[in-house]
């Protein structure tokens, strides 16, 4: 979900519009890899794990594309008709810490990208590019780098009826929606000009929308989850202020069984453990149950502090950190990463 998730063209350049229901369409590939320039929202979200020795890394790149409905009508080539924003993070996990930057610009002028067809997009000196069912990510961020490679291990899988995701009790509440997961991940890390060369998982989420929140959501809670044994757990809800579920969804997938999408209703989340965050003061539950057809699970931070703070760019703060799966028989069973949005203050797309 997006993850990535805090897109936002602020109110002086929005403009309301009537949203229709999103059509059944089949995805097809490689064109939905690229960009959905019609789409008002859309972002490329990838967030993994890797060992180099003895130490341990998360780590999150996500590019996310806006459409700026009052400058569509503008002849200028100056007019920010596209904006592109862009999120990385790095969780050292022995030394107990996340770095992060951001990046903001307007499409055009050889500065800012997102291209039609397949997966290319840039902003500055940071990219997200599919070559050959290979994609590559190199950012260098101002205290951290990344240079990976992601690698399918498995196909691509559609979340929601074939692609098509609801997101709310209104059918225009809903994005197109797909993961890659289990990508095999190699490449390099560096943290204050140290080098780490890494090897693991990631997962890797597209999707884009007109209408992704109901008018009495706040915020999610959402998973993506590898298993040891090859398989994928995908699970959100949506959120009232209250802190009731308006939605929930998501899906499992097992080499054993293939593919099963949740309902609406048969994933809840319970929170367990709360941290507060002393930059923000909002309290995120750090560990949860989260029940699902597929398990019962728990799902604890491997840190607390994985908050990320891009009123930079995206305009709002919120927790996404590397995180354990833990099944209802207690066992280890993968790791992933968690979301949680809306907590720090009303999410606004």
């Amino acid at each position: 979900m997006r993850r990535r998730s805090l897109l936002v063209a602020g109110p002086a350049l929005a403009v309301m519009r009537p949203v229709p229901a999103l059509p059944a369409m089949k995805l097809e590939f490689p064109r939905d890899h690229g960009a959905h320039p019609a789409f008002r929202t859309e972002w490329w979200y990838i967030t993994g794990h890797g060992r180099s020795g003895g130490r341990e890394f998360g780590y999150q790149v996500t590019f996310f594309r806006s459409r700026v409905d009052a400058t569509h009508g503008m002849s200028s080539r100056f007019a920010a008709r596209q904006l592109v924003f862009a999120h990385a993070a790095l969780t050292d996990v022995q030394g107990r810490k996340l770095w992060h930057d951001q990046r903001i610009a307007r499409e055009g002028f050889e500065v800012a990208m997102a291209a039609q067809g397949d997966t290319r997009v840039r902003l500055r000196d940071w990219s997200l590019e599919r070559k050959a069912d290979v994609y590559r990510a190199r950012l260098a961020a101002g205290e951290f780098t990344l240079d990976l490679q992601f690698t399918p291990t498995q196909p691509v899988l559609l979340q929601g009826e074939q692609g098509l995701s609801r997101k709310g009790p209104q059918p225009e509440n809903a994005s197109y929606y797909y993961s890659w997961p289990q990508l095999a991940v190699r490449g390099s890390a560096a943290l204050h000009g140290q080098r780490f060369d890494l090897t693991g998982k990631a997962w890797l989420d597209h999707e884009w929308s007109d209408e992704y929140l109901h008018a009495d959501a706040v915020g999610w809670d959402w998973i993506g989850m590898n298993l040891d044994d090859g398989s994928a757990l995908t699970a959100f809800r949506l959120r009232r202020q209250d802190g009731t579920a308006l939605w929930d969804g998501g899906s499992f997938r097992s080499p054993q069984s293939g593919l099963y999408t949740f309902s609406r209703g048969e994933v809840v989340f319970s929170p367990q453990r709360r941290w507060t965050s002393p930059l923000s003061q909002a309290t995120y539950p750090v560990e949860w149950i989260v029940r699902t057809p597929a398990d019962f699970y728990t799902v604890k931070a491997l840190i607390d502090n994985q908050e990320l703070d891009s009123r930079a760019s995206t305009g709002g703060v919120y927790w996404e950190g590397l995180s354990d799966l833990i099944d209802s028989n207690g066992k280890h069973v993968g790791r992933g990463y968690l979301e949680m949005t809306g907590y720090a203050q009303r999410l606004r797309m």
